[in-house]
């Protein structure tokens, strides 16, 4: 059972303050019954007034009186004895935000939980607050070399002057020299093409990036000549897992799995010769039915085959970390249910704090790391850092 804690009859702190007193008020008297409701318990026990603490939290200092029995038997499990700091309702608003849900579909949940309701304000408080922490993540310093990045789009509604727009929002995801991955940046495209790219590597190499060795980009118009002004030496790759991707929106749920295993066999097939070769066995099956998958390969054929000059264990680690694509349908599920965003700022504070949770699950290297950094540093041991 858990016993509220009571806001003061006027409190001092302001509406953040209120918002969650209230929240704490409203789970009720359940171990001994309202104040003004009869005695049922077999003990007798009643209410006995209450002693007044301070709680200090993210919400600054917050006078609350917690309830006293007669029995002394009560033990207060949301606030200890003895507890000065609560911090996990900022965290409850958060965990909830991170999940997809707007500001009234969080009060609603609140008022369900709680029996109170939690103005907007508030919530709209805690979450901005997350934009200091998204500055800050944003120019934090990065690695000085980073053998893989993948570049990645996700499109979002956002309102604009009155007008409900589709923006582009660009992941960076890194794979370091430990083979972890690690998300580098996300960045809201105002323009698009060569000028926009310019800033976004311009900033990677501000924050400390020296070298790349590969870049995974999926036809991002601009990137190959600004990535060349600022990192000359980097390899520009066509996605093999964007390309995938882009071929299975063509084939219905039933049939992906099949098509999918015979897109397989190109891009594993030990040479160029023989991806050719698979190539045109993939047209021959399926050519008839999904002449645009087969379209798609051949337009961009040129841009896939250096792929094949790589190691059998770079190509692995290329087309087998699914961490793109991962991210991509987590922030998919979260922006589903939204219709469109109140500006970038609302759209870049969910795209984070959804972001924070996946990152979190990124425990361990990617998988065949060690052989893949093996041929690396064969490959471009000139590069490399030197121990």
């Amino acid at each position: 059972m858990i016993l509220s804690l009571e806001p003061l009859s006027h409190p001092p702190w302001g509406g953040r303050g209120v918002g969650i007193a209230l929240a704490l008020t409203g789970e009720g008297w359940e171990w001994v019954g309202d104040k003004h409701a009869a005695v049922t318990n077999d003990t007798g026990n009643t209410r006995n007034g209450s002693s007044a603490k301070t709680l200090k939290g993210d919400f600054g200092a917050l006078p609350i009186e917690i309830p006293r029995d007669r029995a002394g038997s009560f033990e207060p499990q949301l606030i200890a004895k003895h507890q000065t700091r609560w911090s996990g309702f900022d965290d409850k608003i958060l965990s909830l935000y991170a999940r997809g849900m707007t500001v009234r579909e969080i009060q609603s949940h609140l008022e369900e939980m709680y029996g109170a309701e939690v103005s907007p304000t508030l919530i709209s408080s805690v979450t901005d607050a997350v934009m200091d922490e998204v500055k800050a993540w944003q120019v934090r310093p990065l690695d000085a070399l980073y053998p893989i990045v993948y570049l990645d789009c996700i499109h979002a509604k956002v309102r604009d002057d009155g007008t409900v727009r589709v923006k582009a929002v660009y992941l960076a995801l890194g794979v370091n020299l430990n083979g972890e991955k690690e998300l580098l940046g996300l960045w809201v495209a105002q323009t698009e093409g060569a000028k926009f790219w310019l800033q976004v590597v311009t900033e990677l190499k501000n924050r400390g990036v020296q070298d790349i060795f590969i870049a995974c980009v999926d036809g991002l118009k601009g990137f190959p000549e600004a990535i060349e002004a600022v990192f000359p030496n980097t390899a520009v790759q066509l996605c093999i897992v964007h390309m995938v991707r882009y071929s299975l929106n063509f084939v219905g749920w039933k049939l992906r799995k099949t098509v999918a295993a015979d897109l397989r066999l190109i891009y594993t097939a030990a040479t160029a010769e023989e991806a050719v070769m698979r190539l045109a066995e993939f047209d021959v099956k399926w050519g008839a039915d999904y002449p645009s998958i087969v379209q798609s390969w051949r337009r961009n054929w040129e841009r896939i085959i250096p792929f094949f000059d790589y190691p059998a264990e770079i190509r692995k680690v290329i087309y087998t970390t699914n961490a793109i694509e991962s991210v991509n349908m987590s922030l998919r599920k979260v922006t589903k249910s939204r219709g469109s965003f109140p500006n970038d700022d609302a759209l870049v504070k969910l795209y984070y704090l959804a972001l924070r949770n996946i990152s979190k699950k990124w425990t361990m290297p990617i998988q065949n790391w060690k052989a893949a950094l093996n041929r690396f540093t064969i490959l471009f041991g000139e590069r490399m850092p030197q121990h």
